[in-house]
């Protein structure tokens, strides 16, 4: 099933649906995609004028792929002009992802800050692409296309801070707008920060995830380029904290994001 369509049958009634294993993370399936799933069902519950300022997503266990998941939604409340939503998405009768969502309409403000310049990139022509190999690299890597600018493929012992290149969807994509949804996928796609730094294969998940969106979005393609940078802030006994962003192709700001991950190594 391509992305389109999971987020189709997500929303419609009722919210649950089974996560195909080519959408798989090992064990689990794609952290993105469930997380892009849950936010569908929770934007269906605010008005649409409140576009998503933020996320912040917790994943409390696998998602297991190929078994029925729900997805339940509280609106814990509705001011003025902002939306407080509380997401959970339910396996087994155990809450497998919790997703925190701030909603708020634009207001005047004087307040005007322009975001610093993207960095430098090769054109994504130039760039290695980390391919999907079926037993070797995530089932959902067939979906998503990873091009590498900075830093070093994972496992190949290159300890730079920084990671990053070029990121879109592939294979047989429906061309349309790139919602929030999307970029959830766009940047959950690239692995954890600190894989490069090791030498050979170990497990690495993330363990909470906060994303901002720069509101309004970008009229941007899902067939367009995305620009990713990821920086390690620390890491140690296990546990790696590192902050990204996603630009547009021309260098526009679209989402902040920041992570807690866990390595097994």
């Amino acid at each position: 099933m391509r992305f389109s369509d999971l987020l189709d049958a997500v929303r419609s009634q009722p919210l649950e649906l089974s996560i195909p294993a080519e959408w798989a993370q090992g064990r689990a399936s794609f952290g993105g995609l469930v997380a892009a799933l849950q936010y569908e069902a929770m934007r269906a519950k605010v008005p649409a004028d409140r576009p998503v300022r933020s996320l912040a997503i917790t994943f409390v266990g696998p998602v297991e792929p190929d078994v029925p998941v729900s997805f339940e939604v509280d609106v814990l409340r509705e001011g003025k002009a902002v939306s407080q939503v509380l997401g959970r998405a339910m396996q087994k009768g155990q809450v497998v992802t919790l997703v925190q969502g701030s909603f708020g309409a634009s207001r005047p403000s004087e307040v005007a800050v322009t975001a610093e310049p993207a960095p430098e990139m090769k054109h994504w022509d130039d760039c290695q692409e980390l391919p999907y190999i079926k037993g070797v690299t995530p089932e959902f890597m067939r979906h998503l296309a990873m091009r590498w600018s900075v830093g070093g493929l994972p496992f190949t012992g290159n300890t730079s801070r920084e990671m990053g290149g070029w990121v879109r969807l592939r294979g047989d994509v429906k061309e349309e707008a790139v919602s929030e949804s999307h970029i959830l996928a766009l940047v959950d796609a690239w692995p954890p920060a600190l894989l490069p730094h090791l030498k050979k294969p170990a497990m690495g998940s993330t363990l909470t995830w906060t994303l901002e969106f720069v509101q309004p979005l970008l009229e941007l393609s899902t067939l367009d380029w995305c620009k990713y940078l990821v920086d390690i802030e620390h890491a140690a006994d296990g546990y790696g904290h590192a902050a990204a962003k996603l630009w547009s192709a021309d260098g526009q700001l679209i989402a902040m994001s920041r992570q807690t991950v866990t390595i097994f190594a």
